[in-house]
């Protein structure tokens, strides 16, 4: 689990970053914990940790869940999002 007692407030995208690790944490693959996957590096370097559920191919499997949804805008939605 990651550390509840950290103050994201002043990480840009901390809202998505919290949720991604939380739905990391609960095993639901959702736009924020694919993002999250990407920047597992980066997150770490905020001291975060969730259990060691790796996604395999999570920039594919982002685009791939945007296309679900809209597939004429899923790349601009998944460079906006990056």
């Amino acid at each position: 689990m990651y550390n509840d007692g950290m103050d994201l407030s002043k990480v840009p995208g901390s809202a998505i970053i919290r949720e991604g690790i939380e739905d990391l944490s609960a095993g639901r693959e959702t736009v924020a914990s694919l993002l999250v996957a990407m920047g597992f590096l980066r997150v770490r370097q905020f001291g975060l940790f969730w259990p060691d559920r790796s996604i395999l191919y999570a920039e594919h499997r982002l685009h791939e869940l945007l296309a679900r949804t809209d597939a004429d805008s899923s790349h601009s939605r998944y460079n906006a999002l990056l």
